[in-house]
């Protein structure tokens, strides 16, 4: 395993197609290549945010036989990068709902891994709308952890960062690269992005690397942007800031993650706890 490598994270503004994000997403990628990153990062629904639920009916896809994924290994064989795609909003056969579906991408145009969603985002956060994912999308399960050249992954997508216990099991597992692929609101952004992300780094003593959707999408929602790379001592080393194409990249050194880890002694320490003692 590699101990030092550069990192990139995307930041757009998905369309309403992935005919329209896709070219988008291409040009990012070779970019972020031409700049030498060997691991590059996309949001959540990166290849596209529907208007309505009709929409996303429409458009999602099988995996097997999805152009868009063929496309995005494709697009990680011709860079030999590893490419996490945030999400893709996934058709499972006979299922009356869609998946929200992360995969990892080796530089061989493979499937390393794949993670389903597992925090549906149920919430109404003040920006007006109502969020109801657990309407259109089956949750999943499992929490995956990619062992790879690169380092060990632990995969997750946007509303997950809000429960710490996925980000500490995977950190036991042996995790030394958490990818967090994002769209999160601009209310609940300007609030909280920066602060769950910095906290999941410092708590496991892991990189962090959060692409994110930024701008006014097809059904009216805003995304917060701000893609970010978290040191493991909770240090931003770089925040896209409020654009709406472009990426950062910056280089890791794995090695940051145990001497975090030992600094801060919570490796040693945590204690497995009783269950909580209720007095009336």
């Amino acid at each position: 395993m590699t101990m030092q490598l550069k990192a990139s994270v995307l930041q757009y503004c998905a369309a309403a197609s992935a005919s329209e994000t896709l070219p988008i997403i291409e040009e990012l990628v070779a970019e972020s290549a031409a700049e030498g990153a060997s691991f590059v990062c996309l949001p959540e629904c990166a290849t596209f945010l529907s208007p309505n639920r009709q929409a996303l009916y429409d458009q999602a896809e099988d995996e097997a036989t999805s152009p868009s994924l063929a496309r995005l290994c494709l697009l990680a064989k011709t860079h030999q990068v590893f490419l996490s795609v945030g999400s893709l909003l996934m058709r499972d056969s006979g299922a009356d709902k869609c998946t929200n579906r992360g995969y990892l991408l080796n530089p061989q145009g493979e499937i390393s891994a794949r993670y389903d969603k597992i925090h549906m985002f149920d919430a109404t956060v003040g920006d007006g709308r109502t969020y109801r994912e657990s309407e259109r999308f089956q949750r999943g399960y499992e929490p995956v952890l990619a062992q790879t050249a690169i380092g060990n992954i632990g995969l997750s997508i946007c509303y997950d960062i809000r429960f710490p216990e996925l980000y500490q099991g995977l950190s036991e597992a042996g995790a030394d690269l958490l990818v967090i692929p994002s769209a999160f609101t601009a209310v609940t952004g300007a609030a909280h992005w920066h602060i769950l992300q910095r906290a999941r780094a410092i708590e496991t003593g892991c990189f962090v690397l959060s692409a994110a959707q930024y701008g006014t999408h097809a059904d009216g929602r805003q995304t917060y942007g701000h893609a970010l790379i978290v040191a493991p001592w909770g240090e931003v080393l770089a925040d896209a800031g409020s654009s709406d194409k472009g990426f950062v990249t910056a280089d890791i050194d794995l090695a940051a993650c145990g001497a975090a880890q030992k600094r801060h002694g919570t490796a040693d320490n945590r204690q497995k706890l009783m269950p909580v003692r209720i007095i009336s």
